[in-house]
């Protein structure tokens, strides 16, 4: 994702992000997962969620953004980051989760199915998938940013037969309802990885 290898950009994000990450969404990661669980969290960008999964997983950063991992390793050398595009999925370990927070959207729909389709091959046996989204029926570009929007209807559809839909809720972080989490189980799940 290129937009993210400039510093400038990075910097506008990690300014426009402040106050948000995804501290409401750790009690339910433990609903599925035992706490020092394997997680990779896709797109890490500036790192606030990284440090709240830290707490209760054993977790590894990735972003396809330089930019992101040189800065998260400045104030956090002992960090286990790689350097990862979401597409590709191209890393030789396994996970019992794969979480991301407003990462994916920045992929197309074709992208996504990729994504999802490579994610099985990173998840040991009985591990989730826990993403969020925005909610919506529409594509935007914002400063040179691509934002794809989902119902439950069109992400079903891209899901395909590698997964089963655990949990899927909407949730409001700008506008009402404007978002939503889904928890994805490969292999029909197993509570407890």
């Amino acid at each position: 994702m290129a937009y993210f290898d400039d510093r400038e950009n990075v910097q506008q994000y990690v300014q426009m992000s402040e106050g948000y990450d995804g501290r409401e969404f750790i009690p339910i990661l433990r609903k599925y997962l035992k706490d020092g669980a394997r997680v990779l969290e896709l797109g890490m960008g500036p790192g606030k969620d990284l440090l709240l999964l830290s707490r209760y997983f054993q977790v590894v950063g990735s972003d396809a953004s330089r930019v992101f991992l040189d800065r998260y390793r400045q104030v956090h050398p002992e960090a286990d980051l790689v350097r990862l595009d979401a597409v590709t999925m191209d890393i030789d370990r396994k996970f019992d989760c794969i979480y991301s927070n407003k990462v994916l959207p920045h992929l197309s729909k074709e992208e996504l199915e990729r994504s999802l389709r490579k994610q099985v091959g990173v998840l040991n046996d009985g591990g989730i998938l826990f993403h969020t989204f925005w909610h919506g029926d529409r594509q935007e570009v914002f400063s040179g940013l691509r934002f794809v929007y989902y119902t439950q209807a069109s992400f079903s559809r891209i899901v395909g037969r590698e997964y089963k839909i655990v949990e899927w809720k909407r949730y409001t972080e700008v506008e009402e309802d404007d978002s939503f989490y889904v928890v994805l189980a490969r292999d029909g799940g197993r509570k407890g990885v």
